[in-house]
């Protein structure tokens, strides 16, 4: 029996309407899911909670918390200091979750914190600047998180040459006028000493990136001022006392914008007072 024109356009309206209405069944039934991750989640069954978050996005690709709550999930079940297969299985399973939250929204602070902490608990420091960088890198991302990705990185900067700087064999206390003074000297290895330059250097151009991008940034200005004392201690070490009082006046500068910009934001923390009755 053939279906004439207008019953083939019912058929078809029929369809849609039975796809809207399981849609819209499995919507529900995935919320009903996120509601059951909360609860083993509070109650600390993170397995089980992992299930349930899974079955929530099967049933509702594009619910926007199921791959959150996914990730949570798996992060809640590594255990930080067990070296076992398993376990480290697990805190890969959550970086991979995680970065594909990035994928979809680059501004994504949980995603972006939780890789990073990960990378830095399974003492993978490469993989975790390379992840920072991407974030820096990235057009996508909001300046101000790009601006805070480059202090860190520049952070990283300044352990490499502090690592140097703070080595016992590399200073020594004089006195001067009575008053003791630590007297940084050159390491007897010019590789040690030349790396920690080349550290210094990379370090300060990369909180000028931070700056460029938010000249706002405490964590930014913060870093410039480390890194500036690293600069004069190495300028001590070479014996340029114009460049060590140069770099020592530049980080005084640099604290002092630091300071500022602390002030600021407690004040803005600060609730007015009350008026008087």
């Amino acid at each position: 029996m053939k279906l004439s024109r207008t019953g083939l356009v019912l058929l078809a309206a029929v369809a849609i309407i039975s796809a809207s209405g399981c849609g819209y069944i499995n919507r529900i039934r995935a919320k009903s899911e996120l509601n059951e991750v909360a609860r083993n989640y509070k109650e600390k069954k993170f397995a089980e909670a992992e299930q349930h978050a899974k079955r929530a996005l099967e049933l509702d690709p594009d619910n926007e918390s199921a791959p959150l709550f996914i990730a949570r999930t798996i992060h809640a079940q590594f255990r930080r200091g067990d070296p076992s297969d398993a376990n480290m299985a697990k805190a890969n399973e959550a970086i991979d979750a995680y970065k594909r939250i990035a994928d979809k929204d680059p501004n994504s602070d949980e995603a972006f914190s939780a890789v990073t902490v990960l990378l830095g608990q399974l003492d993978k420091p490469d993989e975790q600047v390379k992840w920072v960088e991407q974030r820096a890198n990235n057009d996508k991302v909001s300046p101000d998180r790009r601006s805070d990705a480059y202090a860190f990185l520049a952070s990283k900067d300044w352990d490499c040459s502090f690592k140097v700087t703070d080595d016992r064999a590399n200073k020594q206390t004089v006195e001067k006028n009575g008053i003791p003074v630590i007297q940084y000297v050159k390491p007897k290895d010019p590789g040690v000493y030349d790396g920690a330059v080349r550290c210094m250097t990379s370090g300060l151009e990369k909180v000028e990136k931070a700056l460029s991008l938010n000249n706002d940034n405490e964590k930014a200005w913060g870093q410039k001022y480390n890194l500036l004392l690293e600069a004069k201690k190495l300028a001590q070490m070479s014996e340029d006392t114009a460049k060590a009082t140069e770099y020592a006046k530049q980080a005084e500068q640099a604290a002092q914008r630091t300071k500022e910009l602390n002030d600021k934001k407690k004040a803005a923390q600060t609730p007015p007072p009350a008026a008087a009755g």
